[in-house]
């Protein structure tokens, strides 16, 4: 078995309680395409918890529910501003670009983060026709770099977008990270805070394969069950995705998980404090500690606790903690770097 590792909370399995929804769901025949009980359930509870003015849209993955919620919202002619650490700027192998035919426009990100400000300053030469009309404002919550946007944050952004007859994504593969960090109702940072179009994580969280997209101006999602069906992210066995969301979202789940792994993020980052010869590089608000290492440990570091290189030139790694994380697997890695050489950056065993 593959032990556990901190470079991605999707390298996780599943939540056994999610096992279970699975389990249920396989009983029987149900009608296809999102026409089963299971996923009007789904839909339910996601009431429950953003309120029943929205419309809701199941998909298999991360970059399906960016892209197709981007694609509502915008013509090829159009640009979409986002942060230059964006997933969908930097790990989306150009998948917007590509699929919507939009420009991406980056701002350089401050710990992750894009300011109001810095946006108002690329949004230009509006009704110009030889030049890309901006048109949506993506952001991440929790961020790339594990870091979160706070309501007022949201709303100076939201107000600037919708001043500008644009409109505001928000790529929440981690927004029940957020969430959990934040202690505040999610309405507070998506509706109330003036998101648009929200893309809920699951797979991150405890799920296989299964993502949200959630519209809180229903208008916007007119044309979505056409564009996700030519976009080959329509499941006909849709219950199995459906029953995914109801054993995260059953008892708030969701956010259990979340604030565990959120947990265990804080404990990592106290723990690495004690060793003597790396730095943590960035603010440890979600389930993401950033460190600073020395270059000749990287290969040695990865060979033992895979971890994704973040940042080569600062030598700059990812550890990320999951719902399934233990302060166990916590201690046996800041072992193994206590027992790391801080010259020869060798195992001294």
């Amino acid at each position: 078995m593959y032990k556990k590792s901190f470079a991605s909370d999707n390298y996780s399995g599943m939540h056994p309680k999610v096992l279970e929804a699975l389990g249920a769901a396989n009983q029987g025949y149900q009608p296809a395409y999102g026409a089963d009980a299971l996923t009007e359930k789904a839909k339910q509870a996601f009431e429950k918890i953003f309120g029943n003015q929205i419309e809701v849209f199941f998909v298999f993955n991360g970059t399906a529910s960016n892209v197709l919620a981007l694609k509502t919202l915008t013509d090829s002619f159009n640009s979409i501003i986002c942060s230059d650490c964006a997933h969908i700027n930097q790990d989306e192998c150009g998948a917007p670009e590509s699929f919507l035919g939009t420009k991406l426009v980056t701002v350089p990100n401050n710990g992750g983060k894009i300011s109001a400000e810095q946006i108002s300053k690329k949004i230009s030469r509006i009704g110009d026709q030889h030049h890309s009309q901006a048109k949506v404002i993506s952001i991440t919550q929790s961020t790339e770099y594990g870091t979160v946007y706070t309501p007022d944050e949201i709303k100076k952004i939201s107000f600037l977008a919708h001043s500008k007859n644009m409109f505001l994504h928000m790529d929440g593969a981690r927004f029940s990270n957020a969430t959990a960090s934040l202690d505040l109702d999610p309405r507070e940072i998506s509706l109330e805070a003036g998101v648009d179009v929200l893309s809920f994580g699951g797979t991150k969280n405890g799920l296989a394969c299964a993502e949200a997209v959630i519209f809180f101006n229903p208008e916007l999602a007119k044309n979505f069950k056409f564009i996700r069906k030519q976009s080959m992210q329509l499941a006909s066995k849709m219950r199995f995705i459906s029953a995914q969301f109801l054993g995260l979202l059953e008892d708030d789940l969701w956010l259990k998980n979340a604030r565990h792994a959120n947990s265990m993020a804080k404990y990592l980052a106290s723990r690495l404090a004690e060793v003597s010869w790396l730095s943590i590089t960035q603010e440890v608000q979600a389930n993401a500690v950033f460190i600073s290492v020395p270059q000749n440990s990287i290969k040695t570091i990865q060979e033992h606790y895979p971890c994704y290189l973040w940042n080569e030139d600062k030598s700059e790694l990812r550890l990320m903690t999951a719902f399934d994380t233990a302060q166990a697997d916590i201690d046996e890695l800041v072992q193994f770097l206590k027992g790391l050489n801080p010259d020869a950056r060798k195992t001294l065993s």
